[in-house]
């Protein structure tokens, strides 16, 4: 699958010392490995005799055999890209090796560079040899190039070390490392690899795909438990077992595609690359065979709503959001000296979610909340559920509210401008978005205040909004979250924030359809859903999520939401908001070019000034050329 790759770590049961038992073992599991289309797989540190066969190391049929026994399984791999450890003499050296096997070859030796630790294997092995071209021969520093994957073999120890040998590996180019290891299980410990393995693919925009010594290996000092992981840019997309008396083993796709775009955005990286090049030699470079590609579904986590945070840390994660927004409106009145904000509310998830962070910040500020001038501005399509929640909000928080009722200006300007008051066309719907508008700005001049936005980053990046309407603020504090986190927040800060009333209010807020509400409603009932008109927003959040963080193409965005919604949505649904989406985004940039100020909360952000920069007059035949 393009911009995938299809990894495996394996870590097998330990025949100390018997490295045609080891063999045997590992060409059973690269079988295995083949049915599921693995491309790319790594065994542990000297898996074909031990790592802890202690000075049994030295004795040449040892060396002979392992390297015999390599030979032998690089004659099994196919096309398929294997990683097995032993030692290997190089001349009078001793160097703990990964051999690379592919096509019938050990296509290179990569070498420990810095044996010792608890295992001291610095009595037997020295340290890595310096890269050479011969691909036979062992070198600490080598990169493969695998289709259209470059990978790098790493240990365990040299992950870990000062000397940064992982990160040059990345800044040299290679975007998954293997890393074979076998480090001893103490107490506190895995908690602290598996934290090291996440930051240092976060920091180095890399898949690391990690795999342990286990059971079999001598038990006389050290104990080993042989978990076998595969991390991609701070994540874990898979994990195996620990302590097991049997194979443990993992299999994960890497989004090699994603890396790179991460790390062309990404200028620390880019600067820390440079600078690396101008003091290190260059890393020799192994070509290999394009592998064979595997079958969908991918192998890896796909999450149906990425923007919204889940597990033991979601709430935690909750109120950072919050406490950031809360912030940056404190900041914003205090540097202007303003004790006076106006917000128009409509009962709907957006304004519920802006006034309770300005309750915050008032809160936080010292100051009364009868200086947020909350106004209801009922019109045309108004209905009776979101102006009673919208009242009864507003008297839970003890703000100052008012209602101004915009029929009759509205009646009059489309009297002036001749729009008959039957066409409920665009003009209809935008004359009152915008009479609302003119009303908040017109107040906030009046108690000498600003206006607080209230749009979304869905709503934005679909540019579902009413250019110098409700498009327009003072400052937004709701800018960077999408619709699928809205409702997660707001239901997160009424329970735990407020109460009361409040949370009793936001529960049936919650429990309410979106809807503009700019359609004639005689029935005082919704006759008008947003998610009727543009589609489901978890659909548009996923498309924007992944669009924004991975750069990915049409072709992508609607493979990953078939896989994360499968039984959920149908391809004729996804396909026709994939659309929708593809249209909308690309020919709205020029509302999103004139936004106000708002914070960022996540690491997407549609800001013209940092986040997101695109001509509004582009051609996006490119794009629609891949919609279905």
């Amino acid at each position: 699958m393009k911009g995938f790759i299809r990894t495996a770590a394996v870590s097998l049961p330990m025949h100390l010392g018997d490295v045609n038992a080891n063999e045997t073992e590992i060409s059973i599991a690269i079988e295995a490995l083949r049915m599921q289309g693995v491309q790319l797989a790594v065994f542990p540190e000297l898996c074909l005799c031990g790592a802890t066969l202690g000075d049994l190391l030295l004795q040449p049929m040892v060396t002979d055999a392992c390297m015999a026994a390599a030979k032998r399984l690089a004659g099994k791999v196919g096309d398929m890209t294997v990683v097995v450890g032993l030692p290997v003499q190089n001349g009078d050296r001793l160097e703990n090796c990964a051999a690379v096997l592919q096509g019938g070859r050990i296509a290179g030796l990569v070498s420990k560079s810095c044996p010792g630790g608890a295992l001291g294997d610095d009595r037997w092995f020295t340290p890595g040899s310096e890269p050479q071209q011969d691909p036979l021969a062992p070198a600490s520093r080598r990169l493969f190039r695998l289709g259209e994957c470059t990978f790098a073999v790493v240990f365990g120890s040299d992950l870990a070390s000062p000397l940064g040998i992982a990160n040059a590996a990345a800044l040299s180019g290679a975007e998954v490392i293997l890393c074979p290891d076998a480090v001893n299980a103490l107490a506190g410990g895995h908690q602290a690899r598996v934290q090291q393995l996440c930051s240092f693919t976060a920091a180095a925009h890399t898949g690391c795909v990690y795999a342990c010594a286990g059971f079999g290996e001598s038990t006389a000092d050290l104990v080993f438990d042989g978990w076998c992981g595969v991390a991609e840019n701070g994540k874990l997309l898979a994990e195996g077992k620990r302590f097991g008396m049997t194979d443990s083993h993992v299999i994960a796709d890497i989004d090699v595609e994603r890396l790179r775009f991460k790390r062309q955005r990404d200028a620390g990286f880019r600067n820390a690359r440079g600078g690396m090049a101008a003091r290190r030699c260059p890393v020799p470079v192994t070509a290999l065979a394009d592998p064979t590609p595997f079958r969908l579904p991918l192998m890896r986590p796909i999450d149906p709503v990425p923007f919204l945070p889940e597990g033991k840390d979601a709430d935690q994660r909750m109120l950072e959001i919050i406490n950031i927004q809360t912030t940056a409106l404190m900041t914003r009145l205090k540097a202007i000296w303003c004790k006076d904000i106006t917000i128009g509310i409509s009962g709907g998830l957006d304004s519920t979610m802006a006034v309770l962070i300005a309750a915050r910040a008032f809160d936080g500020l010292s100051l009364p909340r009868t200086g947020i001038h909350a106004i209801t501005m009922p019109g045309m399509g108004t209905g009776k559920r979101t102006k009673s929640n919208a009242d009864r909000l507003m008297e839970a928080l003890g703000v100052h509210a008012l209602e101004i009722d915009i029929k009759p200006a509205v009646l009059q300007h489309f009297k002036d401008i001749g729009q008959p008051e039957d066409l409920h066309d665009t003009t209809y719907e935008n004359c009152q978005a915008r009479e609302r508008t003119q009303i908040l700005m017109d107040y906030a001049n009046k108690v000498n205040g600003i206006v607080l936005g209230t749009g979304d980053m869905s709503e934005e990046a679909l540019g579902f909004c009413t250019y110098n309407g409700d498009h327009m603020s003072m400052y937004n504090p709701n800018c960077t979250i999408p619709k699928t986190l809205m409702r997660g927040l707001v239901k997160y800060m009424s329970e735990n924030c407020f109460g009361g009333a409040v949370k009793q209010v936001c529960a049936d807020i919650l429990d309410t359809p979106v809807s503009p509400e700019l359609l004639p409603n005689i029935t005082g009932e919704l006759t008008q859903r947003t998610e009727d008109i543009l589609g489901d927003y978890a659909l548009h959040d996923f498309f924007l999520y992944h669009q924004q963080s991975s750069g990915a193409s049409p072709d992508k965005l609607r493979m990953l939401a078939l896989q994360a919604f499968d039984g959920v949505y149908g391809e004729d649904v996804v396909d026709k908001q994939l659309s929708t989406f593809v249209k909308k985004f690309y020919t709205q940039q020029f509302k999103r070019n004139c936004v106000p100020d708002g914070p960022k909360v996540g690491t997407v952000g549609l800001s013209p000034r940092g986040d997101w920069q695109m001509p509004s007059d582009m051609v996006y035949a490119l794009w629609k050329g891949q919609l279905k």
